[in-house]
């Protein structure tokens, strides 16, 4: 069984900065890849925000690139999502994923950026 938790969510001001958390647990390590996904309001489904794969470039969505960064630690499978610049439309529910033989998700965090 594996166990995905996100942390760091919160309410912040346009143009203003957060860190999310993720980490990943359980009966599998050494997830080949690990990233983010958001729902935002209204939306029914997720969109790619960056996701990061040992070995390769990571991968943002376009409207996050100059503006969030992903890191790894790969030696105990946490993400990290670095958020500047925060625009109200960044506001969602931010999922994490962890993946290696099949994917896994987190319950979601709340990022709220007011106006």
């Amino acid at each position: 069984q594996v166990q995905v938790v996100e942390s760091g969510g919160g309410l912040v001001e346009a143009g203003g900065s957060l860190t999310l958390s993720c980490q990943a647990s359980g009966n599998i390590a050494n997830f080949y890849t690990m990233g983010w996904y958001r729902q935002s309001p209204g939306k029914q489904q997720r969109e790619l925000v960056a996701r990061l794969t040992g070995g390769v470039s990571p991968t943002y969505g376009d409207s996050v690139k100059g503006r969030f960064t992903i890191t790894r630690h790969y030696a105990d499978d946490t993400a990290y999502l670095q958020m500047n610049s925060l625009k109200p439309e960044d506001t969602a529910v931010y999922y994490c994923m962890a993946m290696k033989f099949d994917t896994y998700w987190g319950r979601g965090t709340q990022v709220t950026v007011r106006s």
